[in-house]
């Protein structure tokens, strides 16, 4: 009799659970179900793991498997055993596997809903977080089999597996029998195991973007032996730019004799490099490039830059040779920035590492820089390194990432290392495409809570090359959803420096009134109108005349700057004529020492054809934070950066002003991991004291204060950074979703699955909308069909009039404007007469469809809507009915769950939003009930993800509650979460 052990699956193959992964000091892994063909690798595994770890899986000395071992350890059908394996290079570094049982502990099959899970790692692989990532997967795997609940059995002085089951924050119950620790929990994931896992996730990537970004050691492949060409020109960067490790230049071409090139040791392969690599930065044709990652693999080097062009960018076969790239640099457990990439650089004075392009080595400084165009890269570099005609001064970056094509290292991957990253106080990035709205979405939050995150976001149409989950979502949708994480989305390069300059060392303002003062009452006007016209509340202008002098400015500034009622001050300055008109230094140094008794409040300058104030007013910036700046409990700098560069016209400046005093920090302290702030680790150099010889950061000194050359330019820049301080004081208490007595979730779930098994996705009927959004608390106000002027008398008796005649076709539904909709109909005459004007006007009654439906109390027409998107999740929308909405695109949209506090928010984003609110003379309209229904249209779509589409429309807003006159809704199988699930990386 065949055994189920004898059958290798009673399923297909589940390529569906393979997945690369990012383990916790940054290399990768590829997961995947373990088969027949394994044989041999299982036992090369088990012969590399130690007596002791074999102990602790059996619980007796093993010190070889048997045939029936490997038979039953090879063996799965896949559903009731499942094993995993963890592999690098293409053989094993850990396996864990489930046998499902019953509840007598033996063998069983579903509905049996336990399993017996255990782990086995290699010794060399401890301590890297496999274990951790093998649970992760092997749990989703029982969920996906129906299995519930994990049991293990551990031996108690297995520390390192209890560890891992205890920390994975799963709800447990542990028990000690027979000297044998039992574990047991469930697999539903929790808040704490979600938590677990993210912060996992975090630092697992920001480790694998280090150690790209702070190699020990680099290798250049493809460097020319004659001057000139890529590769040569990138190994010239690295060593001019004083790179602090070793650096080695390979190429298969070279002769065997060479040793040197330009003074580097010089390689025909990185085979032959004695010692190990850190860093490869790869130069040489795409088609060479599979050999050179094979040898890199090979050799344990960790990274790639790859800088070689013809991948997905030139098309479909390019497009799988990229794809064949990502795949064969993670099995060798590598990371990948490129390829097509500018390069990387990292101005830290104990790494100083310039892989890229970008001839000259930029001015340290706190930015953190990401661009995926190398074009926008060599920009914004220039102009952060150039004394002018861009940002002047000591101004520079932290970090700079060019990723090229994203085939693996990301935006994402870069948020991740620069949220914890001490040296970096404020990102900037330029995205052409978001490949994981959804995800970027989540840690754009979570980093705009620690320092400001600017971004310029493309067009929505990603570039040849990049690789773009698929997304329904409007552009304006996403970037509205981008503002509520707390993303400063700004629209062009110049703005993007523009607010970067503000935040990267001016005190974030506490609210939105302005003081504008200066020498030009008409200068001052603009500012005055622009501010206005950004929502800012400024105060009169104050006008100082043009035969003000330096100590008049000083004044004027420290009098604004004390004035409880400004939040911020906009100076204004131009050209004056006169002996006693100020210099540019004295009048620099009078707005240093003013903007220096009041440091608590962000103060910008506006100037006209003053380049020489500018230079005089920049020349002592810094962008190093002072010693007074640090955190005394952390040490890192409480202030949000570096000023950026600018991307600007010819002749015009955004200049860095400076002042000396201490201010409100404009972003909250980020403490360095302490996990690897270990002896001898870069991190640790840097929260502690540089290593002797190193370079120095730029000098410890003023504060900078930004000038730009546009009024324009000044307040948007500004109002950037009210929004974001407002945000910032708003996502400290977010609210919370509430809890309503008389929704009946469980009623709604056995009503969604009766529906969902007549078929795949579909449009519920009027009366099932009704049936099931009245389980969450939301009812449709009743319209009976009328095909027939009888018809429709009986209806209106039915519902009392007065009552409202309407057509439904598609063409006529929710279009007033056309005449498909009579109001107000109080008896049974005026009825008949507006059948009949209808049917005479569009045709008959089968082509109207018309309806009678009660008449609601007057008010304002809205329109609620949710829909699940597969790239960026939930959203909940909102707007006015009508032209608003449908014409002007005035709907603000926030991502579901929505809190109290976001529900409130979003009635009030519309620019239409005063209709609301008694908007000249009108009765205000009741908008607690109407964020209660915001509030429950949310609960409904995320409690039951098999709700894919709500509409709400039209919805009623009257002075009190509102009516509810549509609806539809689409139910479909849920579509797959994959921020809930384990964790892994992008599919190639």
């Amino acid at each position: 009799m065949q055994t189920s052990a004898d059958r290798q699956d009673r399923h297909q193959y589940p390529a569906h659970w393979e997945a690369d992964v990012v383990l916790r000091d940054g290399g990768t892994a590829r997961i995947r179900p373990i088969t027949v063909d394994d044989a041999d690798r299982l036992v090369s595994f088990y012969e590399q793991v130690s007596d002791e770890s074999k102990y602790y899986r059996f619980f007796a000395p093993y010190p070889r498997l048997s045939a029936k071992d490997v038979h039953r350890f090879t063996h799965h059908d896949f559903v009731d055993r499942v094993g995993l394996a963890a592999t690098v290079g293409g053989e094993f570094i850990a396996t864990v596997r489930y046998d499902r049982i019953g509840a007598d502990g033996m063998p069983a099959s579903a509905p049996a809903d336990e399993a017996e899970v255990a782990f086995l790692v290699q010794d060399a692989h401890q301590g890297r977080g496999v274990a951790s990532a093998l649970l992760e997967h092997i749990a989703a795997v029982a969920r996906e089999r129906g299995i519930r609940r994990f049991a293990a059995e551990v031996l108690p002085a297995n520390n390192k597996m209890i560890k891992v089951f205890t920390d994975a924050g799963y709800t447990q119950k542990r028990s000690f029998e027979d000297g044998v620790v039992r574990l047991e929990f469930g697999l539903e994931p929790t808040d704490r195991s979600v938590a677990v896992q993210r912060a996992r996730e975090q630092r697992a990537e920001g480790r694998s973007v280090r150690r790209l970004l702070a190699p020990g050691s680099v290798a250049v492949v493809g460097v020319g032996r004659a001057p000139g060409g890529v590769g040569r020109s990138i190994l010239g960067n690295i060593r001019d730019a004083g790179y602090a490790g070793r650096l080695h230049a390979v190429n298969k071409a070279f002769p065997e004799d060479l040793k040197e090139v330009d003074g580097v040791p010089a390689y025909r392969s990185v085979r032959d490099i004695d010692g190990h690599v850190d860093l490869a930065v790869v130069a040489v044709p795409a088609e060479l490039v599979p050999a050179v990652v094979a040898e890199c693999g090979e050799h344990g080097v960790q990274g790639l830059v790859v800088l070689s062009a013809g991948y997905a960018e030139s098309g479909p076969e390019g497009r799988e040779r990229q794809r064949a790239l990502v795949r064969a640099a993670r099995a060798y457990g590598m990371r990948t920035i490129g390829p097509n990439a500018f390069g990387i650089i990292n101005t830290a004075p104990d790494v100083r590492l310039n892989a890229s392009l970008a001839p000259e080595m930029p001015r340290p400084g706190r930015i953190g820089l990401f661009a995926q165009s190398g074009a926008i890269g060599i920009a914004l570099l220039s102009r952060l390194h150039r004394r002018g005609g861009g940002v002047t001064g000591v101004t520079g970056v932290s970090t700079f990432v060019s990723a090229g094509n994203r085939a693996d290292v990301s935006g994402n991957d870069v948020l991740q290392y620069w949220y914890d990253d001490p040296e970096t106080d404020v990102a900037l990035m330029y995205l052409e495409s978001i490949g994981n709205p959804r995800k970027f979405t989540r840690l754009a939050r979570r980093t705009a809570a620690a320092k400001p995150l600017v971004v310029v976001q493309g067009t929505g149409t990603a570039p040849p090359g990049h690789t773009v989950r698929a997304t329904r979502l409007p552009y304006a949708t996403v970037s509205a959803l981008l503002r509520q994480a707390g993303v400063i989305r700004v629209d062009t390069i110049t703005e993007l420096v523009d607010a970067g300059l503000l935040l990267a060392r001016q005190p974030l303002p506490a609210g939105p009134r302005v003081a504008i003062l200066g020498n030009s009452e008409s200068l001052g006007v603009l500012t005055y109108d622009r501010c206005v016209a950004e929502g800012l509340r400024p105060a009169r202008p104050v006008d100082l005349t043009t035969a003000a002098t330096a100590e008049d400015f000083h004044r004027a500034l420290a009098a604004a700057l004390a004035d409880d009622t400004n939040d911020a001050v906009v100076v204004t300055a131009i050209p004056a004529i006169g002996e006693a008109s100020p210099g540019d230094a004295e009048l620099a140094e009078a707005l240093r020492s003013a903007a220096a008794a009041v440091p608590g409040k962000p103060v910008l300058v506006v100037h006209v054809e003053l380049g020489g104030l500018a230079e005089a007013l920049s020349a002592a910036a810094s962008t190093a934070p002072r010693a007074s700046d640090r955190d005394p409990a952390t040490g890192t700098a409480p202030a949000t950066g570096t000023a950026p560069g600018t991307h600007t016209a010819p002749g015009t400046h955004a200049t860095p002003l400076t002042h000396t005093a201490p201010g409100t920090p404009g972003r909250a302290p980020v403490p360095p991991s302490r996990e690897d702030a270990r002896p001898g680790s870069r991190l640790s150099d840097a929260v502690s004291e540089r290593p002797p010889g190193a370079v120095p950061n730029p000098p410890e000194g003023p504060r900078l204060i930004p000038a730009y050359p546009a009024a324009e330019r000044a307040v948007r820049a500004l109002s950037e950074a009210v929004g974001y301080a407002r945000w910032r004081r708003e996502a400290a208490d977010p609210g919370k979703v509430p809890e309503y007595d008389d929704i009946d979730e469980r009623a709604a779930a056995r009503l969604i699955q009766g529906l969902l098994e007549r078929g795949e996705g579909l449009t519920i009927s009027a009366a099932e909308t009704c049936e099931l959004l009245g389980k969450y608390g939301i009812h449709v106000r009743r319209a009976l069909p009328a095909p027939t002027p009888g018809a429709a008398a009986e209806a209106a008796r039915a519902l009392g009039y007065p009552v409202a005649l309407k057509a439904t076709a598609p063409h006529l539904r929710h279009r007033a404007d056309l005449g498909g909709v009579r109001l107000d109909l109080a008896d049974e005459e005026q009825l008949l007469r507006a059948y009949a004007e209808l049917t005479e006007l569009f045709g008959r009654p089968e082509e109207l469809r018309p309806v009678v439906q009660s008449m609601a109390p007057r008010g304002v027409d809205t329109v609620v809507r949710a829909v699940i998107d597969p790239a960026a999740g939930a959203v909940l929308s909102f707007g006015l009915a009508g032209a608003a909405s449908q014409l002007l695109g005035d709907m603000a949209h926030r991502l579901i769950p929505v809190t109290d506090r976001e529900a409130t928010s979003l009635v009030r984003s519309i620019r239409t939003a005063p209709l609301l609110f008694g908007w000249r003379g009108s009765t205000p309209v009741d908008t607690p009930a109407l964020e209660e229904l915001l509030l429950r249209v949310s609960r409904l779509v995320d409690d039951h993800p098999e709700v894919v589409a709500v509409t709400l429309e039209p919805v009623v807003v009257a002075p009190h509650g509102v009516s509810v006159l549509g609806a539809t809704v689409r139910i479909a199988p849920p579509p797959v979460r994959d921020d809930l699930g384990p964790r892994t990386m992008p599919a190639y």
